[in-house]
């Protein structure tokens, strides 16, 4: 069954290609072009959960605190897309990701030019971004990696989770049809996000 589609499955794999790369440019070479083009594709995402298919809305996977406990306990039926704990990792790791974006365009010099950035943008509140940015890069790393360890213990289970991923077919699984949105809009909001970058970029 079809489960994932086309946009959020390039989004996962870019996202974990550029988030390499800037643990291992560290605060040199093209980390801030790398930095740049992770904040464009976050762009996309949180757009793409609001206008994209229905497994990859937040709507969609955003579960109660209820609906948590119940999934835990083995008390909901299973369904498309993210199940209750892998929507809420879904939405720490986009959080976390937001903010190392947004407090690396702040170290980068990107907020100098906003308006009023000379009252707010205080040595005491440019202290506190750095140190945000700091502590996220090493709390970023420990969520990846209990989402790996999620995802393995998924496989020993029979739940391959990676290559549904890589496919968009998820085996075994027996629930209503999942409707997808077409491509093309994915490709608009893509472009509506690089222009975003662009204009943080030009206005700087």
């Amino acid at each position: 069954m079809k489960v994932w589609d086309l946009p959020t499955r390039l989004y996962h794999w870019l996202q974990a290609l550029l988030f390499v790369a800037l643990i291992i440019t560290g605060n040199q070479g093209p980390h801030v072009q790398l930095g740049l083009a992770l904040f464009t594709l976050l762009l996309w995402r949180v757009l793409w959960g609001a206008q994209g298919s229905q497994t990859s809305r937040f709507t969609d996977f955003i579960s109660s605190p209820k609906s948590l406990i119940a999934y835990f306990r083995g008390q909901q039926r299973h369904k498309a897309g993210h199940n209750p704990a892998g929507g809420w990792m879904v939405v720490l790791m986009l959080l976390g990701l937001l903010l190392q974006c947004l407090s690396g365009l702040v170290l980068g010099g990107f907020a100098d030019n906003l308006p009023y950035a000379d009252l707010w943008l205080t040595d005491s509140v440019f202290s506190f971004v750095e140190l945000l940015h700091v502590v996220l890069a090493k709390l970023l790393p420990i969520l990846i990696v209990v989402h790996l360890l999620a995802i393995l213990f998924y496989k020993l289970r029979s739940k391959p989770l990676v290559w549904a991923m890589v496919t968009g077919y998820q085996k075994h699984l027996s629930v209503d049809s999942v409707y997808f949105v077409s491509n093309r809009r994915a490709l608009l909001l893509l472009v509506v996000s690089v222009l975003v970058t662009i204009a943080i970029v030009v206005l700087s």
